[in-house]
């Protein structure tokens, strides 16, 4: 039996609910790290994380968290230090999905709700994060979840697609302001996920067989394929990695463009 790679870990999920960001909390504590579950509005979902944590025996708390407040982020970073320890791990995975409202129609409201849920929110909680590690010693690692439309445009996904090169742009950034700190900043590409920003292909395979075609590997990938990636940056293993984005969508991206 292999030993856990994260003991006396501490990290944070956000959207640990459901899809990537519940699997990515479990796989987390089955490498021995103790989790807090940040969610929006589903309790029931956070819970049953919570339970799953529990299970692979490690300590875990449930946070709700409007991560578009940067006060709320930061009393968030209190809470957790104050219930668990000192936070050495952040997994930013909460966001929204495009609404497929073409520029011309999208309102400032739906574009102001995208950019401050996918963008403004991973600022807030890496800032509060990295202020929270400095001066401790602690080595700390930040995963963030973009998408493959951080470099693949859709067609009524603007502000969705902003939201994800941003994110990817800060978390180069960050990764040249804090490699010196001993903090490694990378992040996660998903493409198709079987996860309820993908609901109908879950519940309809039709149209799921549909969608996979322009995947060369023929079929969705699941959160706890992604999970599988976030758990490796996040251990020992993965301290030379800093600033990449790991894509993990089936070829998806190279399949785009072919036969032009």
């Amino acid at each position: 039996m292999t030993t856990p790679t994260l003991q006396n870990e501490i990290a944070i999920v956000s959207g640990a609910d459901s899809g990537i960001g519940q699997a990515s909390a479990i796989a987390l504590a089955r490498q021995g790290a103790d989790v807090a579950v940040l969610y929006h509005s589903d309790r029931e979902g956070a819970d049953k994380t919570v339970a799953a944590i529990q299970a692979c025996g490690r300590k875990a708390v449930t946070l709700q968290l409007d991560q578009t407040d940067s006060a709320a982020v930061d009393r968030m970073l209190g809470q957790v230090r104050q219930q668990l320890g000192l936070p050495t791990i952040l997994v930013n995975n909460a966001g929204i999905n495009a609404n497929g409202v073409p520029v011309k129609d999208l309102s400032d409201e739906d574009w102001d709700k995208t950019i401050r849920t996918n963008l403004y929110g991973p600022f807030y909680c890496c800032r509060a994060f990295i202020r929270g590690l400095d001066g401790s010693g602690r080595h700390g690692s930040i995963i963030n979840i973009t998408s493959v439309h951080q470099e693949i445009p859709m067609p009524g996904a603007s502000a969705y697609d902003a939201s994800k090169g941003g994110l990817r742009n800060l978390t180069t950034t960050l990764a040249l302001e804090v490699s010196e700190k001993n903090i490694n900043v990378n992040n996660v590409a998903p493409g198709m996920i079987l996860t309820p920003m993908n609901q109908a292909a879950i519940d309809d395979a039709s149209v799921r067989e549909k969608q996979v075609q322009s995947i060369p590997m023929k079929r969705a990938g699941t959160p706890e394929e992604v999970a599988h990636v976030v758990a490796f940056l996040a251990s020992p293993q993965a301290r030379y990695i800093q600033g990449a984005t790991i894509v993990v969508d089936g070829a998806l991206m190279l399949f785009q463009g072919q036969g032009a």
